[in-house]
């Protein structure tokens, strides 16, 4: 059973994790996590128990208690969901900021800034093969 442990004080180390949880039972492993660039306590952790049961009396028991001055919260923790890594929000790719013209299907080109249909003199000048940004 993997468990949750937040609002740790920054002091608390992986060892201190550790046996807190082994008085319920056998601890697979404990670990605060730290911050990539400081190295310091992120203020929660991780602790692995082998046992549901034991798993289950240790979070009744240890979430509200006073661990170095601060109500430990303690839940199983829920699996992580995997990141999306695209988009980026706007729809991705190259159109952010939304429809600022853009082709269509059809070849023309779609309202907005930059259409060739004279709206304030700039966009693609079909006859003359340019563009009119200069």
């Amino acid at each position: 059973m993997d468990i949750y442990v937040g609002n740790l004080a920054y002091e608390v180390q992986d060892a201190e994790l550790n046996e807190v949880f082994a008085e319920f039972g056998a601890v697979e492993s404990a670990r605060v996590l730290l911050d990539r660039e400081s190295g310091r306590s992120r203020g929660f952790g991780f602790v692995k128990m082998p046992n549901h049961e034991e798993g289950e009396r240790a979070i009744e028991a240890l979430n509200g208690s006073d661990l170095q001055g601060r109500p430990l919260r303690v839940r199983e923790a829920e699996e992580r969901k995997p990141r999306s890594f695209g988009g980026g929000g706007g729809g991705g790719g190259f159109q952010r900021g939304g429809g600022r013209g853009g082709f269509s299907r059809g070849g023309e080109r779609s309202g907005g800034r930059g259409s060739d249909r004279g709206e304030g003199g700039r966009g693609f000048d079909r006859e003359g093969g340019r563009s009119r940004y200069r």
